[in-house]
């Protein structure tokens, strides 16, 4: 990271429901009938935004309807690039005004004009401005293109802010939260007047930029930064002047002595300071003033501003640039001292918590309420309630409130619906709510958000090479001291979901898809060097730099081939047990000996089962049924192919993964006194949620998955549905049943994969209750729970 502009930034983005219209684009004049077409909207940059459309003298938009990748390319080189690279729905840059001109617009992407295409007509929409259209075009210009002489109007917005910091030791410490505010304004960053600026509007910038709040600077500090700067910059004289004033010095030899004058220790302080601070050779460049927010807004575009003319003589007189300092949130400051011996003030439980992202401060939103947790209906969500949470859990304003169960559904109960927040509530519980019944809201409706993040420039010291795409490849990572950093491999062995997990997370590309321990076909780089070894995460790093691994490097296999590998998704699978269904389906059986030959094959029995005599005898089996349902964004599918599934002779079917589900019989203390496993002989979708069809299918050899919004069923009666718990004395147990034990595939939460159940065995019957996810309850709730001390009685309430 040496040598680095370490500098943040930071993109605006525009909120669904701001109203404010900013100055478009030029229009760009089409040479094919006269069509004006413009991009409009913002947070936005000059290549993308809205699509605007002048029609019968009058400014129009496009529905989304039918809105295609060859809709934005023709509508991009009618606005004179060379592509589209995305498009935009759901008025992501704003919602226009006036008419929507077309709607249900279809081309082929050959079309010269967007009037080529076909569409329902002029004037022919059944849309509201809720769905218009946007671009996202490559910005790169068609080769000959002229813009329009037409003079453009004054672009006001805010594309992106960051904060510059003062001092030589902060522009290499990340994440920045003190310095002088900077906008992107026309490809230039510009300062802010900070005449009339309030705590309010840093409170604005803080959320933009990931923190959480905003402090007071220490403006005696920069005050003694104007002095110096003044005096780096003194007023222009005029030649005649600087003769002058060189001609007195001549005649008027100074009284100090040399020794003295040379001396370091005459130099005001001022001078001696200047070596710690860090300023550009160039004098502010005020382009912002009057900047008024209430302090609940999510982007500084929201708040009145007014901007400078450009022919300004005297801007921000008696001023100076405005300097914001921010509060680091106790996510970050965790990981901050994540490798040093410090202790980190551990923050109280939290009532609120993101479920399901790729990264933090993004996910699903579930609140705590009577010790278990329960997600949040999506009516009326919206960004200032989106913001609360995100504040509350110590990063920025929110980013995003995604709708529609964008990331995964939740189990369990739903605690609030019609949230409404003002932004000044510290906690979600403060804002107005209503609490709702089953017939109110689905888990499909589950709200989630996306959170303005400190940029900590993790994916700057890690990299994938020789993939077939961006999102593949060898991990290579940045090591070695400061100055002499050095590109170098991770050794593959032990490498696995959780840590490819990371690497994902760390580069922003979204969920691990695969994690590979040989890497022999992406040898596309000049990095030969095992720098990493042993590295293991839990998860929950931010940075691979932050999970363990061994001291020295120890590899057994050091060459190229052997180096760990990726492949990245922006989507992934979640699977998550029906703990309910346990719970009613569980009950003892004493099976022959002589009916399970096919389990003892399968090692579905303890191991005293090898010194029974055969086929004289039982097993005492505890039964129950398992329902697996798909939660998440992607199909489950099994790590193994096809290819090299096994064939069962004696239950006759395949296996697709050797371990797919761990059955256990625990002590209260944790001891392990029965287990059983349950091979994956048939992934397949047994039902699916209302309007999702089924996809996988076992019969003839049929493609193995569980698909998005679908559930696969083990019953009680399928052999190996069990714990043989022969053995086991009567008492008081924990029935424990972890999905996905060994991580083979990668899902998005590996935290809801276990299911814990209380249960008491008398020697002739078993009571099972309180069954729950492992991340359902509260932790007061978890510690009661693990310090059961069992049934006095067998009434189960």
């Amino acid at each position: 990271m040496a040598g680095l502009w370490m500098l943040m930034t930071l993109c605006i983005f525009r909120p669904s429901w701001a109203q404010q219209t900013p100055h478009p684009t030029t229009p760009a004049p089409n040479p094919n009938g006269g069509l004006k077409i413009r991009l409009a909207g913002f947070p936005r940059k000059h290549n993308e935004g809205r699509v605007e459309i002048f029609y019968n003298q009058e400014w129009g938009t496009i529905c989304d309807d039918d809105f295609s990748m060859e809709n934005a390319h023709v509508l991009c080189r009618q606005l004179g690039f060379t592509e589209a690279t995305g498009w935009a729905h759901s008025a992501k840059y704003g919602k226009g005004l006036g008419r929507i001109w077309l709607d249900n617009v279809i081309c082929t992407g050959k079309e010269k004009s967007i009037s080529d295409c076909n569409s329902r007509g002029w004037g022919n929409s059944d849309c509201t401005h809720e769905e218009d259209a946007g671009v996202i075009c490559k910005d790169e210009r068609i080769p000959g293109y002229v813009e329009t002489n037409t003079i453009e109007t004054e672009q006001r917005q805010v594309e992106e802010v960051r904060l510059r910091p003062v001092v030589a030791s902060a522009k290499n410490r990340l994440p920045i939260s003190e310095g002088i505010l900077e906008i992107r304004h026309r490809d230039a960053w510009v300062q802010v007047c900070d005449v009339g600026w309030t705590p309010k509007n840093s409170r604005v910038v803080c959320g933009q930029l990931g923190f959480p709040a905003d402090k007071r600077p220490n403006k005696n500090f920069y005050k003694r930064v104007k002095k110096q700067a003044a005096k780096k910059y003194p007023p222009k004289v005029a030649p005649r002047a600087r003769r002058v004033k060189k001609q007195a010095a001549k005649k008027l030899p100074s009284k100090v002595a040399p020794r003295a004058r040379s001396s370091p220790a005459s130099k005001p302080k001022e001078v001696k300071d200047s070596s710690r601070l860090y300023l550009e050779r160039q004098k502010p460049s005020f382009r912002l003033h009057s900047v008024l927010c209430t302090g609940n807004e999510v982007h500084l575009s929201l708040c009145p501003m007014e901007f400078y003319k450009q022919n300004s003589t005297a801007p921000c007189d008696g001023g100076s640039p405005v300097v914001v300092s921010c509060i680091v949130g106790h996510p970050v400051a965790t990981a901050q001292v994540a490798n040093k011996k410090k202790k980190v003030q551990q923050p109280r439980e939290e009532t609120v918590r993101l479920k399901g992202g790729s990264r933090p401060g993004e996910g699903r939103v579930e609140v705590l309420k009577k010790g278990q947790w329960g997600s949040v209906c999506d009516d009326r969500w919206d960004l200032q309630a989106a913001s609360v949470i995100c504040r509350e859990l110590g990063f920025g304003s929110a980013k995003e409130a995604l709708t529609g169960a964008r990331m995964g559904q939740g189990m369990g109960p739903i605690h609030m619906n019609e949230v409404r927040c003002t932004g000044d509530e510290s906690s979600l519980w403060e804002c107005q709510y209503k609490n709702i019944t089953e017939e109110d809201c689905k888990h499909s409706e589950d709200a989630a958000v996306k959170c303005n993040t400190p940029y900590m420039g993790y994916e700057t010291t890690i990299r994938l090479a020789g993939g077939r795409t961006q999102s593949e490849g060898r991990v290579e990572v940045l090591w070695g001291p400061r100055g002499a950093e050095r590109w170098g491999l991770v050794c593959g062995e032990g490498w696995g979901t959780r840590e490819a997990a990371t690497v994902c997370q760390q580069l922003g590309l979204g969920y691990a898809s695969s994690a590979l321990q040989e890497t022999w076909y992406w040898d596309a780089s000049n990095a030969t060097e095992m720098v990493l070894s042993g590295v293991r995460c839990t998860g929950s790093e931010m940075s691979l730099q932050h999970c363990t691994r061994h001291k020295t490097v120890s590899c057994k296999n050091t060459g190229t081939r052997h180096a760990a590998g990726v492949i990245c998704s922006e989507t992934a699978s979640d699977l998550v047990l029906h703990s309910a269904l346990v719970q009613e389906t569980a009950y003892i059986e004493d099976r022959p000996l002589h009916m399970l030959y096919c389990a003892a094959e399968e090692n579905c029995l303890s191991s005293s089962a090898r010194h029974a005599n055969w086929p004289y005898g039982h097993r005492r089996l505890l039964r129950f049924s398992s329902q697996i349902h798909n939660n998440g964004r992607a199909d489950f599918r099994p790590k193994a192919g096809r290819h090299s599934w096994v064939w069962h002779e004696c239950h006759r079917h395949y296996h697709s993964m050797d371990i797919f589900t761990h059955y256990d019989l625990l002590t209260p203390n944790g001891t392990k006194v029965a287990e059983g496993h349950k091979a994956s002989f048939c992934l397949e979708d047994t039902d699916c949620q209302e309007l999702i069809s089924k996809r996988y299918e076992c019969a003839n050899f049929g493609e193995q998955g569980i698909t998005v919004g679908c559930w696969d069923l083990y019953r009680h009666d399928i052999d190996c549905q069990w714990i043989d718990i022969t053995d086991v004395k009567p008492g008081n147990y924990i029935l424990q049943v972890v999905i996905n034990p060994n991580f083979e595939v990668a899902e998005s939460d590996f935290s809801n994969n276990a299911m814990k159940c209380n249960c008491k065995y008398d020697g002739h019957r078993i009571w099972i209750h309180n069954c729950h996810l492992g991340d359902a309850f509260s932790e007061e709730a978890n510690k009661r729970f693990e310090q059961y001390r069992g049934q006095l009685n067998n009434q189960i309430w």
